[in-house]
């Protein structure tokens, strides 16, 4: 028997397989899952410092303090019978090549999706919100100057 995936609601999709060991059943994969398979894929490739826009990343940031994080985060998909499709906003870290960056996200995200998954991936569009430039953002950056005054 074939694989074949059925949409089971619009949140998620629905597989008919039989299993190595012979037994028949219904494999359900919901579409967030799919979101986190290729937010943490996008994570692991060097240059990419995090994921989403601005406010997508101050709200993970909350998230993040209360032990809550959201790999999904940055990323939309759209899932169909046999095909996937993601969109991924990333913020590269300066000064990678954007465009390796947004390489290494595709492939990675692609070879995330059709092995973990295991559906074929229509396209993966990446938008790079945003570099990350080391030192920009140091909170403490104050603490290490001398004080100007007394």
């Amino acid at each position: 028997m074939a694989d074949t995936i059925t949409p089971a609601t619009t949140a998620t999709r629905a597989t008919s397989h039989v299993g190595t060991s012979g037994v028949t059943g219904k494999t359900v994969i919901d579409d967030t899952v799919v979101s986190k398979v290729a937010g943490i894929a996008a994570r692991e490739v060097n240059g990419v410092h995090s994921l989403g826009n601005g406010a997508a990343r101050a709200i993970g940031a909350l998230r993040d303090a209360i032990g809550q994080r959201d790999f999904g985060q940055g990323v939309k998909v759209e899932v169909g019978e046999k095909q996937v499709a993601a969109d991924i906003v990333i913020v590269a870290e300066y000064p990678v090549s954007l465009q390796q960056v947004a390489d290494g996200v595709r492939a990675g995200v692609a070879r995330a999706l059709e092995q973990i998954v295991g559906m074929e991936v229509a396209e993966v569009n990446v938008t790079v919100q945003d570099v990350y430039i080391p030192g920009d953002d140091d909170d403490n950056e104050d603490e290490k100057k001398e004080a100007r005054v007394a």
